[in-house]
């Protein structure tokens, strides 16, 4: 008996240790397992994640290329603290690579990213009506995780991946205060309907409208009521 003509299968991705660390280190200041402004000590993080040194520099050195840690010189690495001024650049940053990536999905199939985000901001709307921030701040992530990756660009994913991670630093640090009000879903679901009547500008719009309104809720720390979209 022959054997079978393996075709063009494509091989299985192997993520190298140091991919590994960086993901895991990532989601622990995303989630603030570790706080903003932490030290990084080598040892003891390469003894906790049971990794050599040498994996562990590189796996945090791709940290420090997306901005998420920071080098200072004869101290070592820190995680970075979000500052008002850090806040602000952070959503400016995320309104350049959303409103890029709405207008390209608009090029692409703008239908078919209007049934996704829907679908989101009915979870949200439930999240909301139980008052459930954990699952409330999940949706509001995976949205605009889902807009930008309609898109079909890898580099626009990449760095929309870390700018998310820095605005779940915002969330952790406000969660005392973090609430679920219900017009955050509507801002979310004008902006998945935009989609479905195919208008461009009105997507972008209400894109920069929701940015903007982040920013100034997030401007004052014994203001902010945490409402991050």
């Amino acid at each position: 008996m022959s054997k079978a003509d393996p075709g063009q299968v494509e091989p299985l991705p192997q993520e190298s240790t140091p991919s590994m660390i960086a993901s895991r280190v990532r989601e622990a200041i995303a989630s603030g397992q570790i706080a903003p402004g932490s030290q990084l000590g080598e040892a003891a993080y390469a003894s906790q994640l049971g990794v050599s040194r040498g994996p562990l520099r590189e796996g945090l050195q791709r940290l420090t290329q997306e901005g998420l840690l920071i080098s200072i010189r004869n101290r070592g690495l820190f995680v970075i603290e979000m500052t008002p001024e850090n806040v602000a650049d952070m959503y400016l940053a995320r309104e350049a690579v959303e409103r890029t990536a709405a207008a390209q999905v608009h090029r692409l199939d703008a239908g078919s990213a209007a049934v996704d985000l829907l679908g989101i901001t009915a979870d949200m709307a439930r999240a909301a009506h139980a008052r459930d921030t954990a699952a409330f701040t999940d949706a509001d992530i995976a949205f605009h995780r889902t807009l930008v990756d309609a898109a079909q660009s890898p580099r626009l994913h990449r760095i929309h991946e870390t700018l998310l991670t820095e605005t779940r630093m915002c969330i952790h640090a406000l969660a005392a205060t973090y609430t679920v009000p219900e017009t955050r879903v509507g801002e979310h679901e004008a902006i998945a309907r935009s989609f479905a009547e195919g208008d461009p500008a009105i997507t972008d719009r209400l894109i920069v409208a929701h940015m903007q309104d982040a920013v100034e809720r997030l401007s004052g720390t014994t203001t902010a009521t945490g409402t991050i979209g």
